[in-house]
Formats: structure tokens, C-alpha cells, sequence
């Protein structure tokens, strides 16, 4: 097998992918939209919401920038954004989507390295991780605010995790998300596998016509897609 070819970085999403969503990140939007007076019932939330969901995987900060051209407005948006988000993460926690953490388990034993990244910003990320006790279960965490503050759909997020990393070549890196954004960004990096999985914001449709490699269930299935499509082999430690 072509060395090239073989896998030694994987790069997976959070909510919706690796997280179960639950509807928790569009209700979170939802009540940002509302402190700019943005609400239900009117033709402005109904448009938001749609850029929204069109926009899901982008940076939130990127989103709110979409829907208010004013940056003070933007910040106050996703500063609501995250605030809200949090309140469910202390409310009711934060559930793996069933099976995550074996195959990222799974993946590392075969010397795949993991990174997890988001759309979320750093200090959510971190409550995210905290809640879910995953501080030592992934190799790299990465956000915008890592990547020059450019997420999704832009490469740069999963370029920063191949440099930190010392990937030798891009083809050696798999993505999996649940947008049309992840699928986007994985291909702008060279990417040999952009998975697509149909547990989050988008469906098999979506996720076909972004591009995705492959589309899976979950991201339960994406060790078997590595270790048949590639021979993975360790990443220098």
C-alpha cells in the first residue's frame, strides 16, 4: 500500500458527530437570535434560522457575523450563543453520540492520532470537554481561535492540527463531520477521506452534494472505513 495513502490523523467533529446534539445547538441559536430581538413568529427569525441551518459547522461568531452586519451586535449574539449553551450543558449535560468514544479508542490503538474541533468557541470548547471528561482521550483540540479565528468551511482548522501534529502529508488525514461545511473544509485541506455522518445537522443529500467521500451512520463507522480503504500506521510520538 502506497504510503501516501494511509491514514495517521483523524479529525472529527463535536456536536452532532462526536456529541449528541439533540436539537441543543439550534435552540442555543435560537435564544441568541432573541436578545438582538430576533424572534419567533416574524419573517427576520425565520430567515436567520435558515442561515442557520445552511451555516451549520461555520464558526458561531462567522454565523452571527452572516446575520448582523454589525459587529458589536455579531459579539453580543454569540456571547448570548454561548452563555445559553452552557445553561444546557449545566442543566442536563452532555451525552457522546452511542459509540464515539470506541471508536476513537480504537483509533488510537491503531496509532491514529485524534483530533476533535469545532465551530464553538475556545471557552465552550473547553466546558464541552470538561462535561464530558475527554481531556486525555484526543491528541489535539481545535477552534477557530486556534486557526487565525477562520473555521469551516475554510481548511485551516484541520491544517492547524496537521502542523501541530507533524503530519508528513495531507492525504494522511481523514475528517468526519455531520455539515456540508465539515465536508467542505476537508477537501479544501487535501484531505483523503471526508466522511459524512447523518447523526447531526445534515442529511445523506446534503452531505452528497458537499462532496463527502463516504456517508455513515455515525461516526461508529468510520474506524472500518479507514482500516479498509488505507493500511493506518503510527504517527511519529
Amino acid at each position: 500500500m502506497d504510503d501516501r495513502a494511509r491514514i495517521t490523523l483523524a479529525c472529527l467533529d463535536l456536536a452532532g458527530t462526536s456529541v449528541a446534539d439533540g436539537g441543543v445547538v439550534e435552540k442555543a441559536f435560537a435564544e441568541a437570535l432573541a436578545t438582538q430581538g430576533v424572534v419567533p413568529g416574524t419573517g427576520a427569525y425565520t430567515g436567520s434560522m435558515a442561515r442557520v441551518r445552511e451555516a451549520r459547522g461555520q464558526s458561531k461568531l462567522a454565523v452571527f457575523r452572516q446575520i448582523f452586519p454589525d459587529e458589536d451586535r455579531a459579539r453580543a449574539a454569540n456571547h448570548a450563543f454561548e452563555c445559553a449553551y452552557d445553561s444546557v450543558i449545566d442543566r442536563v449535560g452532555l451525552t457522546p453520540v452511542p459509540g464515539a468514544e470506541a471508536a476513537m479508542d480504537e483509533l488510537a490503538d491503531a496509532g491514529v492520532r485524534v483530533c476533535l474541533m469545532t465551530g464553538f468557541g475556545r471557552a465552550t470548547l473547553g466546558r464541552v470537554i470538561d462535561t464530558l471528561g475527554w481531556w486525555k482521550r484526543a491528541d489535539l483540540l481545535v477552534c477557530p481561535d486556534d486557526a487565525g479565528g477562520r473555521g469551516r468551511p475554510y481548511p485551516d482548522m484541520i491544517l492547524t492540527a496537521a502542523l501541530r501534529l507533524q503530519v508528513e502529508d495531507v492525504r494522511h488525514i481523514a475528517v468526519c463531520g455531520d455539515t456540508a461545511n465539515d465536508i467542505l473544509s476537508g477537501h479544501r485541506a487535501g484531505a483523503s477521506i471526508v466522511a459524512g455522518v447523518l447523526t447531526g445537522a445534515h442529511d445523506r443529500a446534503r452531505l452528497d452534494q458537499a462532496g463527502a467521500t463516504h456517508v455513515l451512520e455515525s461516526v461508529t463507522d468510520l474506524p472500518d472505513v479507514i482500516f479498509h480503504t488505507t493500511a493506518a500506521i503510527p504517527a511519529p510520538r
